[in-house]
């Protein structure tokens, strides 16, 4: 920045016919800067997609960029226009990463056989009690259905996560009262509904619920999602598939395609900073000669 201002003052004389060519030289580098930058971020959060492009029910995410607020540029002590500052115009410091976004679309389905492996078809989360490393449970959402059955016969996720039954998924009720207890010695069958049968009686009820607005849904972690105030949980007519996991819906070839776009788009931000600098050097070395 201290150099981008001695750059300044001296294309203030440099140029003083010539205004308008010193002013954008500087918006160049201010362009080329926050654009590379920005760059920067997109391909973080494209890397961390590529990282999870086989983690189960993992969403991608996805970014939008926008520009800066124009600025006014003036011109000052400028002996031309008797010391005045003279407005030369607006001046934008290009663009920054806008938003992050999630795409909660379907992954594909990938068929386990195991009889604790979900997914989901159709819009919706199973609900589990997370325990943080405080000791505070709360109810987190998830479309990864890759539970197991615990050595005291409760139904968790791999991570060993309580999963809430249809009452505690609906009310957000994380008690032990809504863990699913299960005969682990008993064959297990769930229906499109969720109903876990054993020995032909219902035992329990892998719980779904949707939410009203996924703009208040917050990433845990890579594929946990906290409720945020504002959102409320609703009922889904999803249903469940047994013996199947939903895969991740990357797009690996779109995202290496994309991830050379990026680097591309990088570089040329570069070579417009190493002309720009050529430039400017040009320019103060020139000065004792004007």
């Amino acid at each position: 920045m201290h150099k981008v201002r001695i750059y300044a003052h001296f294309l203030s004389h440099v140029y003083k016919d010539r205004e308008g060519i010193g002013r954008y030289k500087l918006k160049g580098l201010y362009t080329a800067h926050t654009g590379m930058v920005n760059e920067m971020k997109r391909l973080d959060i494209l890397a961390n997609n590529l990282a999870n492009a086989d983690t189960t029910a993992y969403k991608k995410e996805g970014t939008t960029s926008r520009t800066f607020a124009d600025e006014m540029s003036l011109r000052i002590k400028d002996s031309s226009n008797m010391g005045i500052p003279k407005k030369l115009g607006d001046i934008t410091y290009g663009v920054h990463l806008g938003q992050v976004y999630t795409d909660y679309s379907t992954g594909n389905f990938k068929v386990t056989d195991n009889t604790t492996d979900f997914a989901i078809e159709g819009n919706g989360f199973f609900a589990v009690a997370f325990t943080d490393k405080q000791g505070n449970t709360s109810v987190k959402y998830t479309r990864d259905g890759a539970f197991t059955v615990n050595k005291e016969g409760y139904l968790v996720t791999k991570d060993g996560d309580y999963v809430l039954n249809a009452t505690g998924a609906m009310n957000g009720d994380p008690g032990q009262n809504n863990y699913i207890r299960l005969d682990p010695n008993a064959a297990i069958t769930v229906n499109k509904l969720g109903y876990v049968m054993q020995n032909n009686q219902i035992v329990g009820t892998i719980g779904m619920v949707d939410v009203d607005n996924y703009d208040y849904l917050e990433k845990y972690g890579e594929n946990l999602y906290n409720l945020l105030p504002g959102g409320n949980r609703i009922a889904t007519d999803a249903n469940i598939e047994q013996g199947t996991l939903e895969t991740s819906n990357v797009n690996v070839v779109n995202e290496m395609v994309n991830m050379i776009t990026i680097q591309r788009a990088y570089e040329a931000g570069q070579k417009v900073i190493t002309s720009i600098d050529g430039t400017l050097d040009r320019a103060v070395n020139n000065v004792g000669k004007v």
